[in-house]
């Protein structure tokens, strides 16, 4: 997964917590955390912790009763999380592959993956892990994003940005958001063990303080930055500011609003 697309380095982490946390992440964190099932002892394991935005909220619903292992790939994104999660009974993070999860079988009472399986190289592997780390009865929550064209700040930019390229334009944006069948996604849980598997679409609503901000995090909070300057370093500051015009044009300004839309899976190892 260490193409261009996909590598959140440098002022990445940063960018992404400040800016984009706020205008994609929270209330889908929110909402995936609030049907984690709390019970005493519980384990749970986060896969594609990022900067620690569900982390964060696992552990406050945890509350002392269960404790969370948080895990990444990328380990940019990964020492932003243990900045903000410092105290030594918050959570334990280990660099883990979520392809290739270095746990015990039937180890975990959740796992939990927002936003991640889309940058998943092998889904089916992904799907499999998660099964075989759960103990029976297990619950397997994530979710994963809409199509684009259901996300109107990741099409807007995706398409401002293409326009600067038009014979080599970026891809980052087509990866979070190429991943949005439904039936798809549940015959992946399905064939990977799970059952009482169930896929809900859901409606948030996204905000940034303007649409300048806005644009800041969606060019420097992710790999596309990484794709632009390969290109074109010298157009970023062109490149936000058009971004911004488009934004705010469609989706108003002080404060941006961004209708957002994704699908949130739902499904358990069988008791036996």
């Amino acid at each position: 997964m260490a193409d261009a697309t996909t590598a959140f380095v440098g002022k990445i982490p940063e960018n992404y917590e400040r800016y984009l946390a706020p205008l994609f992440f929270n209330d889908f964190a929110d909402d995936l955390v609030a049907r984690v099932p709390v019970s005493d002892d519980m384990r749970v394991l986060e896969v594609a912790c990022g900067t620690g935005i569900v982390t964060r909220r696992l552990v406050e619903r945890l509350g002392g009763r269960g404790t969370v292992m948080a895990t990444d790939l990328n380990e940019a994104m990964f020492a932003h999380a243990r900045k903000r999660l410092p105290g030594s009974g918050d959570a334990t993070y280990r660099t883990a592959d979520g392809t290739s999860l270095p746990f015990e079988s039937r180890s975990y009472d959740a796992v939990v993956c927002q936003f991640g399986l889309m940058f998943f190289p092998d889904k089916t592997a992904g799907a499999r892990e998660a099964f075989r780390v759960l103990r029976p009865g297990g619950v397997y929550l994530l979710n994963v994003w809409d199509a684009l064209e259901h996300n109107p700040v990741g099409r807007i930019t995706h398409e401002t940005i293409a326009k600067f390229f038009p014979t080599d334009p970026p891809k980052f944006y087509t990866v979070p958001f190429g991943y949005h069948d439904a039936g798809v996604l549940q015959s992946l849980l399905r064939d990977a063990g799970f059952d009482d598997v169930r896929c809900e679409r859901v409606a948030k609503q996204g905000q940034s303080p303007s649409a300048a901000e806005a644009a800041t995090g969606l060019v420097e909070g992710n790999p596309v930055y990484g794709e632009i300057t390969q290109r074109r370093p010298e157009a970023l500051a062109e490149i936000k500011a058009a971004i911004a015009a488009n934004l705010a044009r469609e989706l108003g300004d002080r404060p941006l609003r961004a209708p957002l839309r994704a699908f949130v899976a739902t499904a358990r190892r069988p008791e036996t």
